[in-house]
């Protein structure tokens, strides 16, 4: 039986991941070399993608975080 939450997986290229995040395409490898960026999936020999749900969830961590710091 196939999980309800791995049904909902969607990839996402960058300029979408850019545009979600309104980060630019160096920063976000920036953010992926140091760890604090969900890491593309290699999806071919040229090509990655991202998981969706990952991004969304590391950018509720990250609207989390400045309220927490805010406060």
């Amino acid at each position: 039986m196939t999980n309800q939450k791995n049904q909902n997986k969607r990839f996402i290229r960058l300029p979408e991941v850019m545009n979600k995040t309104g980060y630019g395409k160096s920063w976000i490898y920036h953010l992926i070399s140091e760890g604090n960026f969900p890491k593309p999936v290699k999806l071919g020999v040229r090509a990655i993608a991202f998981v969706e749900s990952e991004i969304e969830e590391w950018m509720d961590e990250v609207i989390n975080q400045s309220r927490l710091n805010a406060a």
